[in-house]
């Protein structure tokens, strides 16, 4: 009995404590003593119990949601109007862009370069390096408050005064000024204000701007140009350097019947599969594209009345094509050739004839409004080796030319757009650069592809002009300027494919065939090599020769043999240890 006593004692205890402490609690939650509006409450005591976080910064999705639970307001999911959106890093829209060109041409009178301030005999070397500084100063002042007032994208124009005191001295000597530009785009390598200061040093100072890079376009985009520039009255010439170091059309086109008169003699002889060979392109100019001898007599008949000397002065971006044009006219190197700005420091003079001299000035990016950084890039002002962001350039890339364009030239398939996305989107750069980069074979460590070593092929091709888009004038359609070809299909009658693609029926029989496809092939893995290395004998396999006699008629190959081959596998580098 006492135990029954005790054993009911300990549990009414126990069920006595529990039920007062959550009874109290559910009690005071039900009074509602929240304690959120009392002033009754003793300093220090209970002031955890409030919610007192202070909160000064708030992200734009806190800030929402507190702003609508202060507002007591209620959402309702809509799970049906789904609609998809497709973000290319760094690409405007169509709208975008078209603004920002808007806004470029109410602003260009703003773009100028810095002008060289007036001088005279008694004007002293001092004061004259002083004001040019000076105006310098004022100058790169003025584009800085333009940029960020009006909130635009300019090149990185050159900020080295040094540099532009080469072309105050290049405009001051010439006769004529020829600026040279990239046929695919001239108006971005154009600069109105340079025109502009050349008229004002002397008004019979002659401006020029020759379109380098010519055999880009065709005869269409040439009178296109041709036309835009006239109604402008601007004086433009067409050139090729490129075209101008090749073989000539004749000696290229006699080749050509001849290789096809030994291919037809070699396919009737033979019977063996042989790789077709690819015939020389027989290269056609536009009338209009000027040859070597004929831009010479272009610039002389610039020459200006009483003076025995004409000085033609050349001015350019790097990589239009300004170096290339000089060696091309003087048919020998005498400019060294790079795309980065800042290789010639100076400019130097060239006689090309005795009445006739060129005046090379070192290549300068002069400021120019650009919509985004990509443009600059695919433009070839940008270096592509110094690029660190490669998915805005290769984003515009992949807008500018059709998929079937991308997939025919590099061989690849691309993704289709997903479910709700547009049909007719342009594929991302992640999808282009990975399958790329897939089918180049360029891998990560980690089993990925590539995609910053494919971009930079394809921005390199793009600049080279292996991926061609030629930018129309302003009074042209850009769809009718430019048109890409069909797509390439795999049919042999198709006259879309070059004669050395086409497919051609082989003339092996069957029983070639069959003879090579199951002709046995053994190879061994694993296997000992008896082959002696470095001019040794090869070891004995007779019953009781020694391994340290074998392993002495070996030589231990030259340590630039290791040097050499350090990276390869093991196996290789200690391949002679196997013969023992």
């Amino acid at each position: 009995m006492g135990n029954k006593k005790k054993a009911s004692a300990k549990s009414g205890l126990g069920k006595t404590l529990i039920k007062d402490r959550f009874v109290q609690n559910v009690n005071r939650r039900t009074v509602g003593d929240s304690m959120l509006h009392t002033a009754e409450i003793n300093d220090g005591y209970d002031w955890g119990r409030l919610n007192l976080q202070s909160v000064t910064e708030e992200s734009s999705f806190q800030e929402f949601l507190s702003t609508a639970e202060l507002a007591g307001t209620d959402f309702k999911s809509e799970k049906m109007n789904v609609s998809f959106v497709t973000a290319s890093t760094g690409l405007l829209n169509k709208k975008e862009r078209a603004e920002k060109e808007a806004q470029h041409l109410q602003l260009a009178n703003l773009l100028k370069i810095p002008r060289r301030p007036k001088w005279d005999a008694s004007t002293t070397g001092e004061q004259l390096q002083e004001e040019e500084k000076a105006s310098f100063l004022q100058w790169r002042h003025d584009l800085a408050k333009l940029q960020e007032e009006k909130e635009l994208i300019l090149t990185p124009y050159e900020k080295n005064l040094e540099f532009w005191r080469q072309l105050w001295r290049v405009v001051e000597r010439s006769d004529v000024l020829v600026q040279i530009l990239d046929a695919r785009n001239p108006l971005m390598f154009r600069c109105e204000d340079l025109e502009a200061y050349v008229k004002e040093l002397d008004p019979n100072k002659r401006n020029v701007l020759l379109l380098n890079k010519a055999d880009f376009l065709t005869e269409e985009q040439i009178d296109a140009w041709t036309k835009y520039f006239s109604e402008i009255n601007v004086t433009v010439a067409f050139f090729s350097a490129i075209l101008e170091d090749e073989e000539k059309p004749e000696e290229i086109a006699e080749e050509s019947e001849e290789t096809a008169e030994e291919n037809e003699e070699s396919e009737e002889s033979s019977d063996e599969i042989e790789e077709p060979v690819e015939k020389p392109v027989v290269v056609k100019k536009h009338p209009k594209v000027l040859s070597r001898q004929e831009l010479i007599e272009y610039f002389k008949s610039f020459q200006v009345p009483g003076k025995d000397c004409t000085c033609i002065g050349l001015v350019g971006y790097p990589n239009v094509g300004k170096s290339s044009t000089i060696n091309s006219l003087l048919q020998q190197k005498k400019v060294s050739v790079s795309t980065t700005p800042g290789k010639t420091k100076h400019f130097q003079t060239l006689y090309l004839e005795p009445s006739l001299m060129l005046c090379d000035c070192p290549g300068l990016v002069m400021p120019t409004f650009v919509c985004t950084k990509a443009d600059m890039v695919t433009n070839g002002i940008l270096p592509v080796d110094q690029l660190r962001d490669h998915l805005p350039p290769v984003n515009l890339i992949a807008s500018l030319i059709p998929r079937h364009v991308l997939e025919d030239k590099y061989g690849i398939i691309l993704p289709k757009p997903q479910e709700g996305d547009d049909p007719d989107r342009s594929p991302t750069a992640e999808e282009f650069l990975s399958a790329y980069g897939y089918n180049r074979g360029f891998m990560t460590q980690r089993g990925l592809p590539d995609v910053s070593r494919s971009a930079r092929c394809v921005l390199k091709d793009y600049v080279n002009g292996k991926l061609l888009y030629c930018y129309a004038p302003p009074n042209c359609s850009q769809a009718d300027f430019h048109k890409f070809p069909e797509r390439i299909s795999n049919k042999p009658d198709n006259p879309n494919i070059p004669q050395n693609l086409r497919f051609k029926p082989s003339k092996v029989s069957a029983e070639t065939l069959d003879q090579a496809f199951f002709t046995k092939v053994s190879v061994k893995a694993h296997v000992k090599s008896t082959v002696p290395m470095y001019g040794a004998t090869a070891p004995s396999t007779a019953p009781g020769s020694s391994s340290d006699s074998n392993l002495s008629t070996f030589q231990r190959p030259p340590k630039k043999h290791f040097n050499k081959h350090k990276k390869e596998k093991a196996r290789r580098v200690f391949g002679y240890l196997d013969q023992v």
